[in-house]
């Protein structure tokens, strides 16, 4: 057993990964006046012209809402609703304008350009910023594991730009922000267990706690991957003495409770209570009082949908997640690794499971699973050990598929991320047919008056050279000659 520290992802390019991943983000934009998307806004708009978080102006224009004593709200957990809020009040600081000023409907040109303003700049400061860093850690963790930087940035590249987590983030749905804390938290675990000297530094309980209250105060669905996280914690300091471990525990439950605490704060300024969830009250869909707001119990039938059917199935639009569950068997079944690959694939399986409990499992307007979407850097994390232990062929097999999804992933954030739940396989038809027709948006198309084509063209110009820096550029670093560490004794 050693000690040693695990070697870490290249800085050069963590850099250069952060920056293409954070300009993927926030290119292509979703439509702001989906209802999952307006609801969210709605409310920070409201807290922040208003001062309370009443949707009654808005309540016509979305479909997912809650309702108590006559007011209408957002029926979601005020996560990315508190997240938007700085970026609400600087638009409106800077433009001078207030929703007040247009009618409040969707038909209005002007007012869509409001949302789309707002809803650019909190992704732009919330979510592209966590995927972003979510896949820098996910380098580091993969060249750690394995040895190989490139194999890192497989992994990396596999999560964050070939699978639907890169159009999810275009978006204010709190999935794909979610699977990017719980990437951060378990990168914490990682990290901070790796040697004596990391389990004494406090940024690594700190984080990891932040990261799983953060992810609760945007969807409280992610206590069920966040117990998975805490009982891999619980395990990776299990040699660590008592007086340490109760330190470490009082940490992460300090930083947990003060990230979580704004829903405290939320709620009493919504409805006057501390204790209420948006759920309790929701509108119109009957199939949130089945089970525990519409959980139940995982249907086999629904998670084969979920992996390989044509509506949602992952597998097309990911096709690079084939690979996964073969490099995740080989991190189980080398002792160095085999906590990571456990915890990574049970990662994976509760999210499926979730969604496949859900009375909404097929997540209504969407592209593949949405709701399973935080399970996609765990499975991604599988990509590494494949590599790093792969052929030539087989390599040019892997490249291959991250190839393919890639550009998949491309027309599914350029074209469209919310498929109608009326299409069999929406993968096609409308989503890679719009991206040929080039019925896409882009930041040009949407505020520089330009072509879409155009903007496509001007990001694969950005875009392309960065991800060939990147390949390149992991390949200079080599394979580390380091020993992989493992859990502290």
């Amino acid at each position: 057993m050693t000690h040693s520290a695990p070697v870490r992802g290249p800085h050069a390019v963590a850099i250069g990964l952060f920056i293409l991943v954070w300009l993927s983000c926030i290119w292509f934009g979703s439509n702001e006046v989906n209802p999952n998307n307006a609801t969210r806004m709605f409310a920070a708009i409201s807290l922040v012209e208003r001062g309370d978080a009443t949707i009654d102006e808005f309540e016509t224009m979305t479909v997912d809402k809650a309702q108590f004593n006559g007011h209408f709200y957002t029926d979601k957990m005020p996560g990315m609703t508190l997240m938007a809020l700085p970026s609400v009040w600087v638009a409106d600081r800077i433009t001078g304008q207030r929703s007040e000023l247009y009618p409040y409907t969707i038909r209005d040109a002007r007012f869509i350009a409001f949302l789309r303003l707002r809803q650019l700049l909190t992704i732009a400061t919330t979510s592209a910023v966590l995927i972003a860093l979510a896949a820098v850690l996910l380098l580091d963790m993969g060249a750690g594991i394995t040895g190989s930087p490139k194999a890192g940035l497989v992994a990396a590249l596999g999560y964050a730009l070939a699978t639907p987590a890169w159009g999810w983030s275009t978006t204010l749905f709190g999935h794909a922000p979610v699977g990017a804390l719980l990437m951060i938290a378990i990168w914490a675990v990682w990290r901070g267990t790796s040697g004596p000297r990391e389990l004494a530094r406090t940024r690594y309980p700190i984080m990891l706690g932040a990261c799983l209250g953060w992810a609760l105060l945007i969807e409280l669905t992610a206590v069920f991957p966040a117990a998975v996280v805490g009982l891999w914690a619980i395990w990776r300091t299990r040699h660590v003495s008592a007086s340490q471990r109760l330190r470490l525990a009082a940490i992460v439950a300090i930083a947990g409770a003060v990230l979580l605490s704004p829903m405290l704060v939320y709620n009493q300024i919504a409805f006057g209570q501390w204790f209420r969830l948006g759920y309790q009250g929701v509108v119109g869909f009957d199939g949130m009082n089945q089970g525990l707001f519409g959980l139940t119990y995982p249907h086999l039938d629904i998670l084969f949908q979920l992996i390989a059917g044509p509506q949602r199935g992952l597998l097309f639009v990911a096709p690079i997640l084939i690979l996964a569950p073969f490099g995740l068997v080989r991190l189980i079944q080398a002792s160095a690794t085999r906590d990571i690959g456990i915890a990574a694939a049970a990662l994976a399986l509760v999210m499926l499971l979730y969604n496949a409990s859900y009375y909404y499992w097929n997540g209504g307007y969407s592209t593949g699973p949405r709701h399973a979407i935080p399970a996609m850097a765990f499975l991604a994390l599988g990509l590494a050990p494949l590599w790093a232990s792969a052929g030539g062929a087989a390599r040019r097999w892997i490249a291959a598929l991250l190839a393919l999804s890639l550009f998949l992933n491309l027309a599914i954030a350029a074209a469209e991320v919310t498929a109608p739940d009326t299409i069999l396989f929406p993968l096609w038809d409308p989503i890679v047919k719009n991206f040929l027709e080039l019925h896409i948006r882009t930041i040009p198309s949407d505020w520089w008056g330009w072509r879409p084509g155009f903007g496509l063209a001007l990001y694969l110009t950005v875009a392309l050279p960065l991800l060939w820096l990147l390949w390149r550029g992991a390949d200079l670093f080599g394979p580390a000659a380091r020993p992989i560490p493992v859990p502290v004794a």
